[in-house]
């Protein structure tokens, strides 16, 4: 059958699916497949709230150093770290693994490779003030390691 004894559809009907097709083309351009990744990045997650309620510093937790419970020069460091990790490692991982939105992907693996190196600062301060960092520090900052990784893993697999 040639092009001239087709029946010849509205241009509307092709106008429509065209649209169509090239909305489903950019709402995919802007998600990312996260497959087995996402089971990774959920447990990584879990273990890095494990991490925030277990003691980091002077028998205070990573949420008490969090809301300013544990103060001095040398908790602005793991402050920080707990701030950065509770954003980074815990919402935007969240708001991404519900999404799957490309660019939440990559806001959690910069700001968790961030967060990852506040976290190795956290650990050093403690250690150089002559106190030793708690295991709920150490988990966290393994957490949060972890969870950057998966996350530029994710990112950099867009095509």
């Amino acid at each position: 059958m040639t092009d001239s004894e087709r029946p010849s559809e509205p241009a509307g009907e092709d106008d429509q699916l065209r649209a169509e097709i090239n909305e489903v083309g950019r709402r995919a351009s802007r998600t990312v497949e996260l497959g087995g990744r996402a089971l990774v990045i959920a447990v990584a997650v879990f273990v890095l709230l494990v991490g925030l309620v277990l003691p980091w510093m002077n028998g205070s937790s990573g949420l008490e150093v969090l809301i300013g419970h544990e103060t001095g020069k040398a908790s602005m460091v793991p402050r920080l770290f707990s701030l950065t990790s509770a954003l980074f490692g815990v919402v935007t991982s969240a708001l991404a693994l519900i999404t799957r939105r490309w660019v939440l992907a990559w806001a959690g693996a910069a700001g968790g490779w961030f967060a990852s190196v506040d976290g190795l600062l956290a650990i050093w301060s403690r250690q150089s003030s002559g106190n030793t960092p708690g295991i709920g520090l150490i988990i966290a900052v393994v957490a949060m390691v972890a969870i950057s990784i998966q996350w530029f893993r994710t990112a950099a697999s867009r095509t």
